[in-house]
């Protein structure tokens, strides 16, 4: 049985969450019985995660965004020494500013970022060889998500298992796991609260994936067998609309 506590600093229900982010989370791992899965918030008692639920935590999956500062640092000591000592933890979009993760990475992990109205990602498989991989596309689309890009201020990531390109051209490290101590992270970048994310099977099977690689229950494998032939590319995956292409280039 794998112990997953899912935290975030509020239910962030909304259109594109109507029973809560956490809910969507825990509903990936929903009717599999190797799983059990706690929910937590900020606002909790013991900001969610008292000594007998951390200490019961195989893997925490951490959402995070403006509250970072409200995390107490006894909690963030307490989420570090469980890591080192073996406990896996995903962090989760906007969770790269969290003090946890700022700790792990012993960086900023500051990056650039437009919200807007939300635009297009197509994440890339880089490392189809690691196990987080397994199952997942070549490449997929999102058509909104949050832009994240580069310079993302982390330290060289053991594995880049997903690159994210965005419509405005930018790219991003989207997918990177870390060794700390005894524990495994991975962080991951898609999972604005205004796009319903966590829904898309894709993300799903990531997410799941993770679940076992930073447990250490991972077959170790992907099953990714590699094409000895250099693909041509006929057509583009992404084109830009002619307007939009006047308006960038002229003529």
């Amino acid at each position: 049985m794998i112990n997953i506590t899912v935290w975030n600093e509020s239910t962030h229900k909304g259109k594109a969450y109507p029973d809560g982010m956490n809910a969507a989370i825990k509903e990936i791992f929903a009717d599999k019985g190797e799983y059990a899965v706690t929910t937590a918030l900020l606002d909790d008692p013991d900001q969610g995660l008292p000594d007998e639920v951390l200490n019961n935590t195989d893997v925490i999956l951490w959402w995070g965004h403006c509250r970072h500062g409200e995390v107490k640092d006894e909690l963030v000591e307490k989420l570090c020494k469980r890591v080192e000592d073996g406990m896996g933890i995903i962090v989760l979009h906007s969770g790269h500013y969290s003090k946890v993760f700022q700790k792990l990475m012993g960086t900023l992990c500051s990056l650039r970022w437009r919200e807007k109205e939300g635009e297009a990602e197509r994440i890339w498989t880089t490392d189809p060889y690691h196990p987080i991989a397994k199952g997942v596309p070549q490449g997929f689309r999102l058509d909104g998500e949050e832009m994240y890009g580069e310079y993302f201020d982390i330290p060289k990531p053991d594995s880049l298992v997903f690159t994210g390109w965005f419509s405005g051209g930018e790219v991003f490290r989207s997918g990177c796991t870390f060794t700390r101590g005894q524990g495994r992270v991975f962080y991951f970048q898609p999972g604005h609260e205004s796009f319903p994310i966590y829904y898309n099977e894709n993300i799903r099977k990531i997410v799941e994936n993770a679940v076992l690689w930073v447990t250490k229950h991972d077959s170790g494998e992907s099953g990714y067998k590699p094409d000895g032939d250099c693909i041509h590319a006929k057509f583009p995956f992404e084109t830009i609309p002619p307007k939009e292409k006047k308006k960038r280039f002229g003529n």
